[in-house]
């Protein structure tokens, strides 16, 4: 797949998250999907990618911005550096009460692309960061994304 064709597979999975729009999203996955966050346990197939995504809606309403995307020549390979901007709306088993709080959290995510789909998600974030910010401790709000 070249490199335009994944790069616009990508941003159009991006404007499906902020949307909204997890059945799009979804309609962007292979069946085989692998599906890894760093806090998480890895799930396989587009079942799984489904019931996650239930999961997340139930609990968060998240934004993501200031999204650089980076595609390889070949467009077999991205990767996204980006800022989610979200509240906890319901409380996450093994996480602090929600009380509709807000947080700011630099995060990261890898893709894998095959045949006009993305077949992994692999995303990156600091779970201790949220943490601190849903429970209320000072600095922590302020992601660290600093301009080359």
């Amino acid at each position: 797949m070249p490199n335009k064709q994944s790069r616009f597979l990508i941003d159009t999975y991006f404007a499906a998250f902020n949307a909204g729009d997890t059945k799009k999203m979804e309609s962007l996955v292979a069946d085989d999907l692998v599906h890894d966050v760093n806090q998480g346990e890895r799930r396989v197939g587009k079942d799984k990618f489904w019931s996650f995504n239930v999961h997340m809606t139930r609990c968060y309403k998240e934004r993501l911005s200031d999204i650089e995307l980076f595609v390889n020549e070949e467009g077999t390979r991205a990767s996204a550096e980006f800022v989610v901007n979200g509240s906890y709306i319901a409380t996450d088993e093994g996480l602090p009460e929600a009380k509709g709080q807000t947080y700011k959290l630099p995060a990261g995510s890898f893709f894998e692309i095959r045949d006009g789909r993305i077949a992994r998600i692999t995303t990156y974030y600091n779970l201790q960061n949220w943490i601190d910010q849903v429970s209320g401790k000072s600095d922590a709000s302020e992601p660290v994304l600093e301009e080359a």
